[in-house]
């Protein structure tokens, strides 16, 4: 499961609410026996009226799940679920006062008292143990793993979703910036989150911080030392199309009066128990703002993106004879689709630069192409619900093994333009509308 080594240095020193109450010792798989002793204990915890005690006795509960096994914690995190969830007959006499009674506020709040689960006060009392906000994010990532469709499992997951998109709004978090002088944990921390482009060494962690580089995160109040998503960014004269100048330890640094341009190579989330709070759209807008008061002469902010979904969206537009290409799409391949298809397939594909033009058109199409109101690809997604144009798509620009197999080396450059930021989230977010530079209309293949 999610953050067993953080799981594990909670076990050494437990939650700590107010004093410590002894430990319940219970069998790592939680055997029914095991589940029944328990369930107990939280029953009479949800009733006790002095807060100290509670939060006691919520540090047991939450100590003895840090001791269970994988299969132990999902048979507690059931528990929850389905013996600490709303009771239908409750639920449907507050609906009848509500349609009958004279009452309306009172039958409202007695209606809203119905509706909350004794399991979302459980979670609520671990939020003020030391080390509960970070027990809840690791509590959601291991449910965002073991849910598998279970729907009371899911209930549970969406419930705590909602009290931590509470917890992190974006007005109670913190920017930073993280330079080379920052801890040595912390920055072992960001060699471990880095999502999109592994740090190979300390000294590929330099370089990202050097003097022509940024890297800045968000962090929460109650977990200071644990960045929430970060983004590296290097300063540059013009737009990069290319990753590997930006990665190379060896490159001399560039002179910050030069610099005109911000280019955002890495977005990483550090939380998966924080999926789906979404803290990237603050962060981009936030970090474009703290560049533009440190560095005024800077006049693009682009990104250098991976194109993640791009490599299985060509071959299935190629499968079937090219079933799922436009004419003029199939007018740009050097071979039929079914020989394409193969020849992509090689290792050595890229020395035949007549495939070049077709693919460059199809992620064009790719990377425009809203449905449902979205875009395709998921890195797409995300910088146009932030407001940002599709700028350039830039041939093999990560000739990495990982870029080739996620996206024959495609990236693609988005572009903010700050002024413009709000009406195009907006338009993309309600109409669908992908904003595209003239250069990528014209790769696109009508």
């Amino acid at each position: 499961m999610a953050s067993r080594r953080f799981f594990d240095r909670l076990r050494r020193r437990g939650l700590r609410g107010a004093s410590r109450r002894p430990a319940l010792d219970l069998a790592p798989g939680l055997p029914e026996r095991d589940a029944s002793r328990l369930r107990e204990v939280i029953t009479d915890l949800l009733v006790l009226h002095d807060t100290m005690t509670q939060r006691v006795e919520a540090a047991a509960v939450a100590d003895a799940y840090i001791a269970l096994s994988d299969d132990g914690r999902r048979n507690l995190l059931l528990m929850l679920a389905r013996d600490f969830w709303t009771d239908p007959a409750i639920v449907d006499d507050a609906v009848d006062a509500l349609k009958h009674g004279d009452d309306r506020r009172g039958a409202e709040r007695r209606l809203r008292r119905a509706l909350t689960p004794p399991a979302d006060r459980l979670l609520r009392l671990f939020t003020g143990l030391e080390g509960g906000v970070k027990f809840l994010v690791d509590l959601r990532a291991d449910l965002l793993l073991v849910a598998n469709g279970d729907a009371g499992l899911g209930d549970l997951e969406r419930e705590l979703k909602a009290q931590l998109a509470t917890m992190f709004d974006i007005g109670l978090l913190t920017l930073r910036r993280i330079t080379w002088e920052a801890p040595a944990a912390l920055l072992e921390k960001l060699i471990s989150y880095e999502a999109v482009h592994a740090i190979s060494s300390w000294d590929d962690l330099k370089n990202r911080l050097d003097s022509d580089r940024r890297c800045y995160a968000f962090f929460h109040p109650a977990m200071p030392n644990e960045p929430l998503i970060f983004v590296e960014i290097a300063l540059t004269i013009g737009v990069a199309t290319e990753l590997p100048p930006l990665l190379d330890t060896r490159a001399a640094e560039l002179d910050l009066e030069r610099a005109d341009t911000a280019v955002f190579y890495s977005i990483s989330n550090c939380q998966p128990g924080l999926a789906g709070v979404n803290l990237g759209t603050a962060l981009v807008k936030q970090v474009v703002e703290a560049l533009r008061l440190d560095l005024p002469q800077l006049r693009r902010f682009v990104t250098l993106s991976p194109i993640p979904g791009f490599r299985a969206w060509v071959e299935h537009a190629l499968a079937a004879e090219g079933a799922g290409l436009r004419t003029q799409e199939r007018e740009l391949l050097p071979a039929g689709p079914a020989r394409v298809l193969a020849r992509l397939s090689d290792r050595e594909w890229d020395v035949d630069e007549a495939i070049r033009p077709a693919l460059l058109a199809l992620c064009a199409r790719y990377l425009t192409t809203a449905v449902e109101g979205r875009a395709a690809d998921p890195v797409a997604n995300f910088h146009l619900a932030n407001g940002a144009t599709v700028e350039r798509v830039n041939w093999m620009a990560d000739p990495s093994p990982t870029g080739r197999a996620r996206s024959f080396g495609v990236m693609a450059n988005y572009l903010y333009e700050p002024d413009r930021i709000p009406d195009r989230a907006e338009a993309y977010v309600t109409r669908g509308e992908v904003p595209t530079s003239s250069e990528v209309r014209d790769l696109i293949a009508q």
